[in-house]
């Protein structure tokens, strides 16, 4: 079953909920990146929170950057998604190992460690709309919840998690829970919600004992009216870099630059840090580069 991601309401419109499943994208990061278990674990839970949030925008190019500044080992995680379902990430130190915790859990915290989380949402029309927050545990999900109450002071609930081994990520995602301003005055339901989140296993504990999106919902809200609406979405990991992207910023550099890279290197080479997708030019292109720039110069003279 390919990833999915699905939406629903509670409470007559009070709780609003999404949820998302990312095994097979946050396995294919970890192989495009050559990723150790705990870089795979901080990458995919930014993923799937940037999936999420992206989720309740509104115009078809809307898109959403997650980037964590930590000063832990890890160096920095950047995921970027869309509401189409696609989402792309990297972190500074892919191959970073540390301790685990007493529990043998991984320890995202100390690897992300403390910092700036900066958020920018293109809308799809006039300016991107940026702002950050402190980082508060460096466990993915409890610092977005934080920027959340921070920058639209909506009360939310965000699970993330990613299990892998040495077989690779075998189940990943998360869920995110908001309390809607219609219900967040209602102070039983709001502590029993709170009650059933925490006394909820992980996450993926649930989608590795078989458990669906829908039926977790039901767990959490089955007795709150939950209403899953139809037209869930595929979501995967897809990032829009190309050779011929590539040969447009080579042209940028300008023709001094492109004639030593012919006598220098023979050539150029560029990897998308997104998606670590190494692009090739030889010498041939290169001239073909400086050939369109000198007659573009000749044009406008």
């Amino acid at each position: 079953m390919s990833d999915r991601l699905i939406r629903a309401i509670a409470a007559d419109g009070g709780i609003r909920v999404v949820g998302t499943i990312t095994t097979q994208l946050t396995e294919e990061a970890r192989c495009r990146h050559g990723l150790s278990r705990v870089a795979t674990a901080a990458l995919g839970r930014t993923m799937a929170a940037s999936l999420l949030l992206a989720s309740s925008m509104k115009h078809p190019d809307s898109r959403v950057n997650l980037q964590f500044k930590g000063d832990g080992p890890l160096r920095g995680i950047l995921a970027d998604a869309g509401l189409d379902g696609t989402v792309r990430g990297y972190v500074g130190n892919p191959t970073v190992e540390v301790p685990p915790k007493p529990n043998g859990k991984l320890d995202v915290g100390a690897a992300v460690g403390r910092g700036l989380l900066h958020s920018v949402r293109e809308l799809g029309y006039g300016h991107p709309f940026s702002s950050s927050t402190e980082i508060i545990t460096g466990e993915i999900g409890d610092d977005v919840a934080n920027f959340l109450i921070n920058s639209e002071q909506t009360p939310s609930a965000i699970s993330l998690g990613v299990f892998v081994d040495n077989s690779g990520v075998t189940a990943a995602g998360g869920f995110m829970i908001q309390i809607l301003p219609k219900a967040a005055l209602e102070e039983e339901l709001v502590t029993t919600l709170e009650s059933r989140i925490g006394h909820l296993s992980g996450f993926t504990t649930l989608l590795r004992e078989g458990r669906s999106l829908p039926n977790i919902f039901d767990i959490l809200m089955g007795d709150m009216g939950v209403k899953i609406f139809p037209d869930d979405q595929e979501v995967k990991f897809y990032c829009g870099c190309s050779g011929d992207r590539m040969l447009s910023a080579l042209k940028l550099l300008g023709i001094e630059e492109l004639q030593d890279m012919i006598e220098k290197d023979n050539g150029a080479e560029a990897i998308c840090h997104f998606c670590n997708e190494v692009y090739r030019v030889n010498s041939n292109e290169l001239q073909e580069l400086i050939q369109e720039l000198r007659e573009n110069e000749s044009v406008t003279q």
